[in-house]
């Protein structure tokens, strides 16, 4: 089940909120959370369903023996277990088969390639889990007692398949004392429908230009611009995409009483790479900087190192696939490059060059991230740099731009910080419209027609399912 379908609109969020809403005690909250959390997930995937309850149980029981011991060694020791038994899973189900084609890339090995079927969400709620029982380890947090309690933290449906990877002393309190407020409904409302505004209006839109360009019959024929015009599609659909899940994550978790970190912070403004990782999925740059970079030494000793390490297995984290492998390391040569060479010369850059070259090599990541195959980005590449062949702009790539560039523009504006901006300048006049009897007709009336509009172009459409389940 995903955020951005009728069945969870009309009958599983309406079901959910009031049950919840009915209920003054928290205790029965967290049940109620809890089975609709399990029957959402189970939805897609009924048999994972277990694994998630048993890795989950895993890690808490090794919590339990973890807080009993009372040497270092013996703590250390349930530390590992947990993680290994964690990973474990992960590496199976998501690189067994991975790892068998480079094997059998060896001459004389030949092993047959397992057929394992992903489990949807398995990345983040492996890594939300794990951050309960290091924090444990390093004494940030108080050990949970109750196992359904830390199960509900772990499936919590708002979070529960594409993030934000929520840490857990982030909502240790919350977990057993919340309130479920007026404002925080009417917040959570607007942040959701905003989020899906994001996806169903702007990142399914994109989709289709995507796939139009870049996997079109005839692909290896396009012109230079039709092959621009591709990647800056797909630039907007994956953080549309993925931004508007985490509006919606964060929307829902206000309905309920909870309260996730942001996980966005407009990455498209970014005038330098380094700045364009701490706007874009910060809970897992902050994950890895937090759990894995600094406890290698971070930037006091072997940096380098460190570095290679985290963006290697952050390639590797988005998927079992080698370009993902190969995004991650060209993240690491261009902040490499960056640290030694533009960050100590940032203040006589022009903010303005900073910014293009910083997009003009997030756009080159795109093309790495979305072409799985080499092929494709081969040939991507010989599109793009090949204007002689075929013509920078054929009549083809005239009637693309000229029927999506007002889409292009407005999907733009609206990955900055532009429209925040306004409300911010606009903010007297806007809060007299608001307190205004014309303003408390226009305001509901509004939430209403986004839903419908989103509604109706859910009907209509026929791509839906969000990029990052796949990691």
């Amino acid at each position: 089940m995903v955020f951005s379908s009728l069945i969870f609109l009309y009958m599983f969020l309406p079901l959910c909120l009031l049950a919840v809403w009915l209920t003054p005690k928290t205790s029965v909250q967290n049940a109620i959370l809890l089975v609709f959390s399990l029957f959402f997930y189970a939805w897609g995937e009924p048999i994972y369903v277990v694994l998630m309850i048993t890795t989950s149980f895993v890690i808490w029981l090794s919590s339990f023996f973890l807080n009993r011991s009372r040497s270092k060694g013996k703590r250390r020791f349930w530390l590992i277990v947990a993680i290994v038994i964690a990973l474990s899973s992960l590496a199976y189900f998501k690189y067994a088969g991975f790892f068998v084609e480079i094997l059998n890339v060896i001459p004389f090995i030949n092993f047959k390639v397992p057929d394992i079927s992903l489990p949807i969400g398995i990345s983040f709620y492996t890594f939300q889990a794990l951050t309960y029982i290091i924090d444990l380890y390093r004494g940030e947090i108080a050990m949970q007692r109750s196992f359904w309690r830390f199960l509900l933290y772990v499936a919590l449906f708002p979070q529960l398949i594409a993030g934000p990877i929520v840490r857990y002393a982030d909502v240790e309190v919350q977990l057993s004392k919340r309130r479920i407020t007026l404002n925080g409904v009417t917040s959570g409302i607007g942040r959701f429908l905003a989020g899906l505004a994001k996806k169903v209006l702007i990142a399914n839109y994109a989709a289709e230009i995507v796939e139009v360009c870049l996997e079109s019959d005839h692909f290896g024929q396009i012109s230079s611009a039709t092959a621009i015009l591709g990647i800056l599609a797909y630039a907007i659909q994956i953080y549309f995409d993925f931004s508007g899940y985490s509006d919606m994550a964060i929307g829902l978790g206000y309905m309920f009483g909870f309260h996730f970190l942001e996980n966005f912070n407009y990455p498209y403004i970014s005038s330098t790479i380094t700045e364009f990782w701490r706007r874009w999925h910060i809970s897992l740059s902050t994950f890895f900087r937090d759990y894995l970079y600094i406890p290698l030494g971070g930037n006091r000793r072997h940096r380098i190192r460190n570095t290679f390490i985290v963006w290697f297995l952050t390639g590797l984290w988005h998927g079992a696939s080698i370009n993902f492998v190969i995004w991650g390391l060209y993240y690491f040569a261009i902040l490499m490059f960056e640290r030694t060479f533009i960050l100590p010369a940032k203040t006589r850059i022009p903010k303005v060059f900073g910014h293009l070259l910083t997009m003009l090599a997030v756009l080159f990541g795109w093309s790495i991230f979305y072409f799985t195959e080499p092929t494709g980005f081969f040939t991507f590449m010989g599109r793009l740099f090949a204007p002689g062949l075929a013509g920078f702009a054929d009549i083809e790539a005239q009637i693309l731009w000229r029927q999506h560039l007002v889409f292009i523009i407005i999907a733009i504006i609206g990955s900055t910080p532009l429209l925040p901006w306004l409300k911010i300048r606009l903010k007297r006049p806007l809060n007299r419209i608001a307190s205004s009897r014309v303003g408390t007709v226009l305001q509901p009336l509004g939430v209403v027609l986004l839903l419908l509009v989103c509604t109706a172009s859910l009907a209509a459409s026929s791509y839906n399912p969000f990029i990052y389940f796949r990691f």
